[in-house]
């Protein structure tokens, strides 16, 4: 190496690394740095319809089943990504999490069999997926057989019942409506 660009590299201050401190609330996309990233939001989101638009894309049996399964399940996917995403952005996740898991031994459905992140969670961000899908309606019109349907599909590994969860998801639904008047 010739000694003049040696030199040069010597003569070169170091400039130390810094990082940016952001607001905990921002939910920044790890990659972009944008705010409003919810990852959760849109997997959950993503998840539920792809499975949903492979259902309806395989109605028709033979070739098309495997054609149309796989093109509901990408459409279903990309939509439901972006309906899991408004979902999360309406709330904080970060925060609500942490409020139900300081709250949920509080609660009168509380049984100590069961634990917040198996159990008591999948119900809560059942409940804001409700409201949040139904702004308009009120939490006691809703069909009682399509939430326990809905619940069923949703509750992931969560080992409540129907009628266990439907108190976590109705507290979610009530937190919602006091935070959003």
């Amino acid at each position: 190496m010739p000694r003049d660009i040696e030199d040069d590299r010597q003569a070169r201050p170091v400039t130390p690394v810094t990082r940016e401190v952001r607001q905990p609330d921002a939910n920044p996309d790890p990659i972009t740095g944008a705010p409003g990233s919810h990852p959760i939001g849109t997997g959950v989101g993503a998840a539920a319809a792809g499975v949903a638009g492979a259902a309806l894309g395989s109605v028709v049996p033979g070739v098309g089943t495997v054609v149309g399964g796989a093109t509901g399940a990408v459409i279903g996917a990309v939509f439901g990504g972006l309906a899991g995403k408004g979902i999360a952005e309406a709330i904080d996740p970060t925060a609500e999490e942490a409020y139900w898991r300081s709250e949920y031994t509080k609660r009168p459905y509380y049984n100590r069999d069961y634990s917040f992140d198996s159990d008591y969670a999948p119900a809560y961000m059942y409940g804001y997926e409700v409201r949040a899908n139904n702004p308009t309606t009120r939490y006691d019109d809703l069909q009682d057989e399509d939430l326990r349907s809905g619940w069923e599909r949703a509750k992931t590994k969560s080992r409540l019942k129907y009628d266990e969860a439907k108190h976590a998801m109705r507290d979610a639904w009530d937190r919602w409506d006091s935070r959003n008047d």
